[in-house]
């Protein structure tokens, strides 16, 4: 048996809401590790970056406010998922902002 070769797709041939989709999902990925998210205990976690974090949910709140007519049923999770990436960031901040200041929120409008 033969391997057949890893299938490189052409971005031209990817759908746009599939290309919006992945860069909604890296950014979540990106917010989440930076909450320290991805570690057993985020208060402890070295890749804690608040600063970081604040500036990823941000584009990812534009880009989902942007794109949202295009993504179809895409949109419902996307939208919980960078709700539940700005209430995390809440909870993490020792100082937390004031509802409608918060990453995205500009975006979005407050979320509590």
């Amino acid at each position: 048996m033969t391997e057949q070769p890893d299938t490189v797709r052409d971005l031209a041939d990817i759908p746009a809401v599939e290309v919006i989709s992945r860069a909604a999902v890296m950014l979540m990925s990106s917010a989440a590790e930076k909450l320290g998210l991805a570690d057993e205990d985020p208060d402890t976690s070295p890749r804690r970056d608040l600063d970081e974090a604040r500036r990823v949910i941000t584009a990812l709140a534009g880009l989902v406010t942007a794109s949202v007519e295009y993504l179809g049923p895409h949109a419902g999770p996307i939208r919980d998922g960078l709700q539940s990436l700005q209430r995390a960031f809440r909870e993490t901040s020792a100082h937390p902002d004031e509802p409608g200041k918060g990453p995205g929120e500009k975006y979005t409008g407050p979320v509590y």
